[in-house]
């Protein structure tokens, strides 16, 4: 028996279309599609939500000094004179120290990232700003679900397609 169904596609194409769909569930929160393609997104998605549920609080945070060169009101750096020891003057780019807070993973929880990083593409919102699924999988959706133990989706059928008829159903995140 397969891993998966074979949804009358080459592998290549039947992969590409699972994770187009399962990102477009984990961004959206639903998806309307055939049963046997929400069947197979579900199967995917349950796992993913799952462990990400299982690793989410995996991690630290960590304060991170960061040095920036100081932009002018026209995105240009902002130089200024220094005198050398040996009396010689020259340019240097002005620059500013930031103090930030970042996360680090733990080695299980960053697996469990890379593993999502498989099934999910980053994708666009509607300004082209890059959205990364795998930080919503991990920021929104894994603490709504922290209390449940399963069960993170619902198929909903809503009838025949018109054309070819076949059974269309919509998949949701509870």
């Amino acid at each position: 028996m397969p891993a998966q169904r074979k949804l009358g596609r080459a592998t290549d194409v039947r992969l590409s279309i699972l994770r187009g769909m399962v990102t477009t569930l984990i961004l959206n929160g639903r998806i309307e599609t055939t049963q046997a393609r929400a069947q197979e997104v579900r199967r995917i998605a349950e796992k993913l939500i799952t462990d990400a549920v299982r690793e989410k609080d995996h991690f630290t945070t960590r304060g991170l000094v960061t040095s920036k060169a100081k932009l002018d009101g026209k995105g240009r750096k902002i130089l200024k004179s220094v005198t050398a020891k040996s009396g010689k003057k020259y340019d240097v780019v002005d620059r500013e120290i930031k103090n930030e807070l970042s996360t680090v993973d733990d080695p299980s929880r960053l697996a469990v990232r890379r593993q999502a990083m498989k099934w999910l593409n980053k994708s666009h919102d509607a300004d082209g700003n890059v959205i990364n699924p795998v930080d919503v999988l991990f920021s929104t959706v894994a603490p709504k679900y922290a209390d449940r133990s399963g069960g993170y989706t619902r198929i909903t059928k809503i009838g025949p397609r018109q054309g070819d008829a076949a059974e269309m159903v919509r998949l949701e995140l509870i």
